[in-house]
């Protein structure tokens, strides 16, 4: 029973706005990101070193806010997706998909039965522990679990028009760091051939009427990338987001604190 909220997201041109969970697992992340105005959570299980329990955990903490979750895992193999689906994610984004065949083998473990071979355990976490006839469970689950692999590699940029093309591929989503350093040009975003690479998914998907999807490490570059058509917009995350706001009030206080205090008393 993932959330039909996510669903109706994609493959529309409007703007979503989410943010990256890497480091806190804390009860009240999901009530935080929705209170401040996100409508997806992306949380990693590839960096940052999450378990299954916490995110089994992370899950019921977002289902609790209405705020569905995409999850990240480190690649496309069985045991990887159909745990977090079978834990309630509302969408899966695995790593490294290279081709459209590799996207074509992993929507197998994505989909319930004609459309995929995902093993069948029902009325657990996914189904939000209700128990429901098999029939519209698995046809609900095959429309509303979201599939967004993540390209990373130049394979995946020069195969992007068939992986956009597949039915069952939801959106694509660019991750940028792996993908800038397997171009040879790492973090140089604004290079030519980085920069060709964005506008050629943003085609695809158009072409396709796929959503895109990326991190944006500030605002500025966020505006940029809804210019040539990222529409999921994942604002930074929040390990960074912490150590920024904290870094900036510091700073600040640092340099107004400096001397004597206006107006002390001398002496002791």
């Amino acid at each position: 029973m993932p959330s039909t909220s996510l669903r109706a997201m994609m493959g529309t041109s409007e703007p979503k706005f989410g943010s990256f969970v890497i480091e806190f697992d804390s009860p009240g992340m999901g009530q935080i990101l929705k209170a401040a105005g996100c409508q997806y959570a992306l949380l990693d299980l590839e960096h940052s070193g999450f378990g299954y329990d916490q995110l089994k955990q992370m899950l019921r903490y977002c289902q609790a806010a209405d705020l569905p979750v995409i999850v990240s895992t480190v690649g496309g193999d069985y045991d990887m997706i159909a745990r977090a689906l079978d834990m309630g994610a509302d969408g899966i984004q695995p790593a490294k998909v290279g081709s459209a065949e590799e996207a074509r083998a992993i929507l197998d473990h994505v989909r319930y039965a004609p459309k995929g071979a995902r093993g069948v355990a029902l009325g657990i976490a996914h189904d939000r522990y209700r128990q429901r006839p098999a029939g519209p469970a698995l046809r609900a689950a095959n429309r509303d679990v979201v599939f967004f692999p993540k390209i990373e590699t130049p394979e995946g940029i020069e195969d992007i028009e068939a992986i956009a093309a597949l039915d069952g591929v939801d959106g694509i989503w660019i991750g940028h760091f792996d993908l800038s350093v397997a171009m040879g040009i790492p973090a140089k975003f604004d290079h030519p051939k980085f920069q060709s690479a964005m506008q050629r998914a943003g085609a695809a998907c158009r072409q396709h009427g796929k959503s895109l999807g990326r991190i944006c490490e500030d605002a500025a570059t966020g505006v940029g990338l809804y210019d040539i058509g990222v529409d999921f917009l994942c604002y930074s995350g929040d390990a960074w987001l912490v150590q920024r706001g904290l870094a900036e009030g510091i700073t600040v206080l640092r340099k107004a604190c400096r001397g004597p205090r206006s107006g002390a008393a001398g002496g002791s």
